[in-house]
């Protein structure tokens, strides 16, 4: 199948995409890896009108450091989150789940971005930047505005972007050193979508109790799901395995997916709990590996 016609433009600079987006609005889409994107034009799902290729853009591609904070840009190629050293040291959960997107192929292509502007519930980008209490920068003709990650997903791949904006960056908070992490997904086969999967980070006290506990959960609803009643079950326990076990069934009341191909809505909730008890265990093995130095 071929896509509809379409006027393509190449800007060299964010504010000539933006100059672009707050010409034409809703009648433009951003082109970044086009993982998503070109099949859906192919198959006539998006009818542009202008395709914006912000492929040239280096200022989109930078991973850089402010303090307590990661900032990555959108254009940064989702491969690069696996092997880069200062995402790895500073937040150690992107690279574990990012190895879950696709094949090596897709992550070659697919952008950070793309990902998240795509907002699909079960990708794995929107899931971490939930959990992970990320923020989203995107830039119009006002300027700069941040918009926090569990906000940014509004619904079914709808985000909280306005027609005229631009995605260009997204904010992780430092993971503290002591914290462990843990990402899970199931699907049906290797680089599928996930039919539930979990992204944890704990934070365990002198004590060996909870003292924070982030999770995001995806593919149980139209948007990545942060696991509130999870979490509160969990601060000032011990982690033992009953503990996180009766603590990840707080996940299943969230789970709203209904029947389709590949899951019925009775089976993804049994695996939500299943993914958010697994996701919580490995990340508190690492916080006991980091506590003792291994």
């Amino acid at each position: 199948m071929k896509p509809p016609p379409f006027t393509y433009c190449d800007p060299e600079s964010v504010d000539e995409a933006v100059a672009l987006k707050s010409e034409y609005g809703s009648d433009s889409l951003v082109l970044a890896g086009g993982q998503s994107l070109l099949p859906m034009l192919n198959m006539r799902l998006a009818r542009p009108e202008v395709l914006i290729d912000i492929n040239k853009i280096g200022d989109l591609q930078r991973i850089e450091r402010w303090d307590d904070i990661l900032e990555v840009g959108a254009g940064v190629r989702q491969y690069e989150l696996e092997d880069h050293q200062l995402v790895g040291e500073l937040v150690p959960l992107l690279p574990e789940a990012t190895g879950y997107i696709g094949h090596i192929e897709c992550r070659h292509r697919g952008t950070v971005g793309g990902s998240l502007a795509h907002a699909h519930s079960a990708a794995e980008l929107p899931c971490t930047a939930v959990a992970l209490d990320a923020t989203v920068v995107v830039r119009g003709p006002s300027g700069i505005r941040t918009i926090e990650a569990r906000d940014f997903f509004q619904g079914r791949m709808t985000t909280a972007l306005e027609p005229e904006e631009v995605l260009v960056a997204v904010r992780y908070p430092v993971t503290p050193q002591a914290a462990g992490h843990g990402f899970v997904e199931v699907a049906r086969r290797a680089g599928d979508f996930a039919l539930a999967g979990a992204a944890a980070v704990v934070n365990l006290g002198e004590d060996g109790c909870f003292t924070s506990v982030s999770v995001g959960v995806s593919s149980i609803s139209d948007t990545p799901v942060r696991a509130s009643a999870v979490e509160s079950a969990l601060i000032g326990e011990a982690p033992t395995e009953n503990n996180i076990a009766r603590a990840a069934e707080e996940i299943v009341p969230s789970v709203t997916a209904a029947d389709d191909l590949h899951a019925t809505h009775d089976y993804r909730r049994h695996l939500a709990s299943v993914v958010v008890r697994r996701a919580i265990t490995a990340a508190v093995a690492r916080a006991h590996e980091r506590r003792n130095g291994t």
